[in-house]
């Protein structure tokens, strides 16, 4: 079912059966402090925007306990969220097995990817670029997992989508030497290739055994009302995708 967030109009909710103790969501670009180039609600410290007004914007998500926010490097680095310390948070994924401790990735056209397990006692947030996705970032999760992948359900957040997403030959090459069928998720387009990250995705997912796959029907490129990108607009300001979990005796 979906769980409401504070401040649920900036938000972007998953549309999945999660149990009704996850909480889970991807942040809307409106609602903050943050002034033009950022616009208002950015929530990434490291692009440029005025700390002021990033710790503001991070306050005002209201959560019920700080999210563990990481450094992301396009890394398949794994880190347990409960357990992750400032000069540990070099990483591109967590997860968690305790209640309101909070995941979180930040991205702009890159695929943030929520997970959580069918009885609501493990989540787990993911940073997916191209280049981790092409390293095994999925994988990595999943296998850091304490659940079995077929008790998972997975969210696919929002990210660039296979219109708007141009790469050239030496990105599609890596892809398909991996995996022949990732041919699928590239079409020829005047001497480039448009990529389908939330194909790619799904193919690597389902190739693990995990099959509750949802999301992945939305464009930060041309979604510009709600969402951040950074191919389209150079300096951007950045979302977080966000997931925890109250005790499971909450469930109802």
């Amino acid at each position: 079912m979906k769980k409401s967030m504070p401040n649920s109009d900036s938000w972007l909710i998953p549309d999945w059966p999660a149990s009704a103790n996850i909480y889970a969501g991807t942040t809307l670009r409106h609602g903050g402090v943050s002034l033009p180039p950022y616009d208002s609600l950015n929530l990434g410290n490291h692009v440029g925007d005025d700390p002021a007004a990033v710790a503001e914007n991070r306050r005002r998500l209201n959560l019920p306990t700080e999210p563990i926010w990481l450094r992301q490097t396009h890394s398949t680095r794994i880190v347990d969220a409960a357990h992750c310390t400032p000069d540990q948070n070099e990483a591109d994924g967590s997860y968690t097995t305790q209640s309101q401790v909070i995941c979180s990735v930040l991205s702009a056209d890159c695929l943030p990817v929520l997970i959580c397990d069918r009885a609501g006692t493990t989540v787990a947030a993911v940073h997916a670029g191209w280049r981790g996705l092409a390293s095994g970032i999925i994988e990595q999760a999943i296998a850091t997992l304490p659940v079995d992948p077929d008790n998972l359900l997975v969210w696919l957040g929002p990210s660039i989508g296979p219109d708007a997403y141009e790469v050239g030959n030496e990105v599609r090459k890596i892809f398909i030497t991996h995996d022949p069928a990732a041919k699928a998720a590239f079409i020829a387009k005047q001497g480039k290739w448009r990529m389908d990250i939330y194909q790619l995705a799904r193919q690597r997912l389902m190739t693990l055994g995990v099959t509750a796959i949802y999301g992945g029907n939305h464009c930060t490129y041309r979604e510009g009302e709600h969402f951040y990108s950074y191919r389209r607009d150079g300096i951007s300001g950045r979302m977080a995708s966000i997931i925890w979990m109250d005790e499971c005796s909450a469930c109802a």
